[in-house]
């Protein structure tokens, strides 16, 4: 903005001095043309009085019957500061108002001086010097039709006067026209110069892709005025084809980031499904070859290989379903069935699905919260963390004060949310493991035990789930136990 600021004063200057300048020049033209023209002008046109000025005495005294020529003399010398001496044919003065001009003119006559300006057969106008007084003058000598001789001389001091007042006045009439001007110029300037600096804004603001200003249309049709429709147009065009690129490269970003997605979704799943199928087709590889070499010949041991590799095969099945859909979830591959439905309803559903277990266990359930808790979200998958959440607490629930508990509390948040919380009697879970629990695989149990370790990916999915719904999961180690909890939307 300093540079633009700079370009623009220039640009008001360079106006302000042009106009000056050129003004100046314009002034001072006249002044030199005044000093070396104006006084030959004044002499051409004095001159050229004289010749009428003859002309008309000589019209005067060729018809002399009905004018008083001495009264129109005395008017043409008063009239022109002229010092007029007419003579006749014998050398004796007919008409003078001067008579020093007369010892002159014998003086003038008899030297033969002066520079001559003008010459014809009737009249000679000459410079002459008067040395009595030292003052030139122009002086003319001509004959009248009736042989009367007519001298008439002008001092030349007024030539020289004339010449200096115009001088003076071009000169003071040229500085008041300046300083006029200069206020003008600038005025102008900045008149000028402000559209200028709207467009170069827009233009500024343009290149940082800001189309927000816009050049304000005047009602003169000039090029300006036509720059800044063209710039109008061209930041619509701009911004519209910017929005379009803006959005097409969202769309190609989308893509890539989908194409991404799903290549690391295919990776993570070859990796986790060979990482977690090796046991259990090792097992099935061995316990098939000992049934093709016939290692054990009992038919007992036979079937005992061979529900060895039932379990297997299924445990693998179950593995690789529950894998491929926690890659749905964890890419946002899967479409939610949301509904209302009541919660506690589902709860209990699960309960009577684990009662069996619950009995041989002797674990004792127990229920908080109102009969009916309505919530919106998709049944199944909210089944699936409840799920995982009791088969979690039924593995790890632990005998204290000779009892094994299970605590299910459903509770209405101010929040507009409904919060769900299993808690089971037994151990802490280990500081350090609170946030790894929730990761693929990852058991707490060290001895991996195959029979009651699971595959290690149900509180994955509780996570997925949760993620996808963006509300509230996590853990908490409680006095005698712990307590692992959800949050879910109300109502739509």
């Amino acid at each position: 903005m300093k540079n633009d600021k700079k370009i623009f004063h220039s640009i008001k200057l360079k106006l302000f001095l042009i106009i000056c300048v050129t003004l100046s020049l314009i002034i001072i033209l006249l002044v030199i043309l005044s000093n070396f023209v104006i006084e030959k002008y004044y002499l051409y046109s004095k001159q050229k009085k004289l010749i009428e000025t003859y002309e008309t005495i000589n019209n005067y005294y060729n018809n002399s019957s009905n004018i008083d020529i001495e009264l129109e003399l005395e008017k043409i010398a008063i009239n022109n500061n002229f010092d007029i001496l007419v003579k006749s044919d014998n050398n004796i003065s007919v008409y003078s108002l001067n008579r020093d001009f007369f010892s002159m003119v014998k003086d003038v006559r008899e030297k033969h001086e002066g520079k001559i300006v003008y010459y014809n057969d009737k009249i000679s106008i000459t410079k002459v010097m008067d040395t009595n007084n030292g003052l030139q003058f122009i002086f003319m000598t001509s004959k009248l039709d009736n042989g009367y001789l007519l001298y008439i001389r002008m001092p030349e001091s007024s030539l020289i006067e004339n010449t200096k007042i115009s001088n003076n006045y071009i000169t003071i009439i040229g500085l008041i026209t300046i300083f006029v001007s200069g206020i003008g110029a600038l005025i102008i300037s900045v008149k000028f110069t402000k559209p200028i600096k709207e467009l170069s804004s827009i233009a500024n603001k343009m290149s940082k892709l800001d189309f927000s200003q816009k050049y304000e249309v005047k009602n003169n049709d000039d090029e300006l005025n036509d720059l800044g429709l063209s710039i109008n147009k061209m930041s619509v065009e701009l911004e519209t084809t910017i929005n379009k690129l803006k959005k097409n490269n969202i769309e190609l970003e989308k893509d890539i980031e989908k194409k991404s997605k799903i290549d690391e979704m295919r990776k993570q799943f070859i990796s986790d499904v060979s990482h977690e199928l090796k046991t259990p087709i090792s097992l099935i590889q061995g316990y098939a070859e000992g049934l093709l070499e016939n290692v054990n010949t009992d038919e007992e041991s036979r079937k005992f290989y061979a529900e060895v590799i039932i379990d297997e095969a299924n445990r693998m099945d179950s593995l690789v379903k529950r894998l491929l859909e926690l890659t749905k979830l964890e890419y946002g591959k899967m479409e939610f069935n949301n509904k209302e439905f009541n919660i506690v309803e589902l709860i209990k559903e699960e309960l009577r699905k684990c009662k069996l277990i619950l009995d041989e266990n002797n674990i004792n359930v127990k229920i908080i919260g109102n009969d009916i808790v309505n919530v919106y979200a998709d049944e199944f998958y909210i089944s699936q963390v409840i799920v995982n959440y009791l088969t979690n607490a039924i593995k790890n629930v632990k005998e204290i004060d000779n009892i094994k508990q299970i605590i299910i509390q459903i509770k209405e948040t101010d929040d507009n949310k409904v919060r769900v919380s299993i808690f089971n009697t037994g151990d802490n879970i280990k500081e350090e493991n609170l946030e790894r629990i929730w990761n693929r695989f990852y058991k707490v149990d060290e001895s991996r035990n195959r029979d009651n370790g699971g595959s290690g990916i149900g509180l994955s999915i509780v996570k997925a789930i949760m993620n996808n719904y963006n509300n509230k999961f996590g853990v908490q180690n409680k006095e005698n136990g712990v307590e692992f909890y959800f949050e879910i939307d109300r109502k739509k």
